[in-house]
C-alpha cells in the first residue's frame, strides 16, 4: 500500500525552498511505496474547495534547486487555528479549522506532514502535533531568527544579496561625496545587517537589540565625512529604533496577517539625522524583498538539501513532532517544542557582536 507524505511551504518565500521540495522528493525515491505530495499557499491548498494538491514527482522536482521561490506558492495568511472563512452573509471572519485540516489530510491517506517555513510555521505545527498530527518541522527563514539551529536555508543568500547591494552604494557614495543609508530586513533581529555590515565594511549598523543613540551616530558619521571629501555608509534593520522610541510599522489591513509591516526606517533614520545637526548629502536605499528572491548560493541550495533528506528520514523513524536542525556543523533534529521555546536574536556578548566593535563599526549605542 502506497504511503503519503504531504509537503507545504508557509510564511515569507525564500531561497532554498525549492531545494528542500526536492531532497525530500529524491530521498522517498529510495523508498519503496511512497507518494510525496505538495499542498499549494501551505494549508490554504488542503482548505479550499476544491482541494489545491500536487504530485511532487520526478518530473515536477526536477532542476528545482536552482529556483528561488517555491513551487508550492506560500502565505502568512493562512493559520488552520485563525483561518479566514466566508460567512453567510457575506462578511469574513476568522476561525479554528485545524479539525478540518486533520479530516482532510485523512481523507487523502496521508501518514505524514513536513511544515517548511519560519517561527510561526513551526509554532503552528506544534499546535497540531499536540492535536495528534504526525508532522516534521523543517526551518526556514532569512531573518535566521530560529534559535534551535546555528543557520536556517535563506540566511546566506539574502546576505549575499545585501552586500552586494551595498558594494554598489560604497562606489556612489564615494563618488557623490555622500552618506548612503541601506534598509535591510530583519523584524527583530538583526543578523542580516550586522552580516552585511561586516562584509561590506560599513562604518555604522544600527540593529533591533541596540536602541541607537541619534547622537552618537551623527559623531560617528562626523568624523569620517569630514575629512577632506569622505563619505559613509550606514546599514540599518527594518525594526532597529532610537532609545525611547518605536519602531516604523504600520498595521496590516490583510485578513489572515497578524504581524504589522515594517519599512521605511531607513527614511525615518534621514530625517532624525538632519533634526540632530547632521550637515551631510544623506540618500535612502530599502532593499525590501529584494532579499527574498532570486537563485539559491551553493551553501543554502546544501543546506537546503541536507534538510530536506533528514526529514523525510524522520518520517521513516516515525520522530514526529521534530524540526531538523543544523547543529555544530550536523544536521540533527531538535522538538518543535524546543525550536520554539526562545527567540534567536544577537546577544550583547556574542563574538559577532565583539568584533563588529572591534573593527570600527558603529551600533549607536
Amino acid at each position: 500500500m502506497t504511503k503519503k507524505v504531504l509537503v507545504l511551504t508557509g510564511g515569507g518565500d525564500c531561497p532554498g525552498l525549492n531545494a528542500v521540495i526536492r531532497g525530500i522528493a529524491k530521498r522517498a525515491k529510495q523508498e519503496k511505496g511512497w507518494q510525496i505530495i505538495g499542498s499549494i499557499e501551505a494549508y490554504n491548498g488542503l482548505l479550499r474547495d476544491p482541494m489545491e494538491i500536487i504530485k511532487l514527482n520526478n518530473k515536477a522536482t526536477a532542476g528545482i534547486h536552482v529556483k528561488g521561490g517555491t513551487i508550492l506558492k506560500t502565505t502568512n495568511k493562512g493559520n488552520p487555528f485563525d483561518f479566514p472563512t466566508k460567512q453567510g452573509d457575506g462578511s469574513i471572519k476568522t476561525i479554528d479549522r485545524s479539525d478540518d485540516l486533520i479530516e482532510k489530510l485523512n481523507e487523502l491517506g496521508v501518514n505524514a506532514v513536513i511544515s517548511i517555513g519560519g517561527d510561526g510555521s513551526q509554532r503552528i505545527a506544534q499546535k497540531l502535533f499536540e492535536k495528534g498530527l504526525s508532522i516534521i518541522g523543517v526551518p526556514k527563514t532569512i531573518d535566521n531568527d530560529l534559535s534551535a539551529t546555528d543557520f536556517t536555508f535563506g540566511f546566506k543568500t539574502a546576505v549575499q544579496i545585501a552586500t552586494d547591494s551595498f558594494d554598489k552604494l560604497v562606489s556612489t557614495a564615494e563618488s557623490h561625496h555622500r552618506v548612503m543609508i541601506m534598509e535591510v530586513m530583519g523584524r527583530d533581529a538583526g543578523w542580516i545587517a550586522l552580516h552585511t555590515a561586516i562584509a561590506g565594511g560599513a562604518e555604522v549598523c544600527l540593529i533591533p537589540e541596540i536602541p541607537y543613540d541619534i547622537n552618537k551616530v551623527v559623531s560617528k558619521i562626523n568624523k569620517r565625512y569630514f575629512k577632506g571629501r569622505g563619505f559613509a555608509n550606514i546599514v540599518i534593520a527594518e525594526g532597529a529604533k532610537p532609545k525611547d522610541g518605536t519602531i516604523v510599522s504600520q498595521k496590516s489591513d490583510e485578513l489572515g496577517y497578524k504581524n504589522v509591516r515594517l519599512g521605511g526606517v531607513a527614511f525615518e533614520l534621514s530625517r532624525q539625522l538632519k533634526e540632530a545637526g547632521c550637515k551631510a548629502d544623506i540618500r535612502e536605499t530599502v532593499l525590501g524583498h529584494i532579499q527574498r528572491g532570486g537563485t539559491p548560493v551553493a551553501f543554502d541550495r546544501i543546506l537546503a538539501t541536507l534538510f530536506g533528506v533528514k526529514a523525510f528520514e524522520l518520517v521513516l523513524e516515525r520522530g514526529f513532532g521534530k524540526m531538523v536542525s543544523y547543529l555544530n556543523n550536523e544536521i540533527t533534529s531538535v522538538t518543535l517544542k524546543e525550536a520554539t521555546e526562545s527567540y534567536n536574536a544577537i546577544s550583547k556578548d556574542s563574538f559577532i557582536l565583539k568584533a563588529a566593535r572591534n573593527i570600527g563599526i558603529a551600533l549607536g549605542d
